[in-house]
């Protein structure tokens, strides 16, 4: 059985035209499965049982009907930064886990800075500490690249690091 985090595994969402939509958890994708929403395209070595069946764990799912998906704007919140940035500190460069990261204003709150893509970037807890209320050239730092929105090339870009990590994803996924 894959247990509680084998049902927490990221599982790739193709559209009916085998387009890549979306990345779920693998609890939601056999939700779809169940449903008869979906089909299986490519399954991992676990498996979820019940009394009465054993279903394999999939880690690439496809939708039975073709969906029309809107372009919708990525919600800005602080695990959308942290993914566009790579859960990398945009002045020193380190990649962190999650808990030792912070959010930065590069033009500070309190000159003026807004709450927005192009004003917050990932920052390592010692970095903003250093950075504190200047800005980068004020505080004699760089940031790695400039703050930009969450674009389709960057799901993509994001898509194309997950799928690194899971060789069934690679045919899906356009490098």
């Amino acid at each position: 059985m894959a247990g509680l985090n084998g049902l927490q595994r990221p599982v790739l969402v193709l559209n009916a035209s085998y387009e890549p939509i979306h990345v779920c958890v693998a609890r939601r994708a056999l939700v779809l499965l169940l449903k008869g929403v979906a089909i299986p395209e490519e399954v991992t070595p676990y498996e979820v049982r019940s009394a009465n069946a054993s279903i394999p764990l999939p880690s690439v799912i496809r939708l039975v009907e073709f969906r029309k998906i809107p372009q919708q704007p990525r919600a800005l919140s602080r695990k959308n930064i942290f993914l566009r940035d790579g859960y990398t500190c945009q002045y020193c460069g380190r990649t962190l886990p999650a808990k030792e990261l912070t959010l930065d204003h590069v033009i500070p709150r309190s000159r003026g800075g807004t709450t927005s893509w192009e004003n917050l970037v990932t920052c390592c807890i010692e970095c903003n500490n250093k950075k504190g209320n200047r800005t980068p050239e004020e505080a004699g730092m760089r940031l790695a690249r400039p703050p930009r929105p969450f674009t389709l090339h960057t799901s993509r870009h994001l898509l194309r690091a997950l799928a690194q990590a899971d060789h069934q994803w690679r045919k899906y996924v356009f490098y």
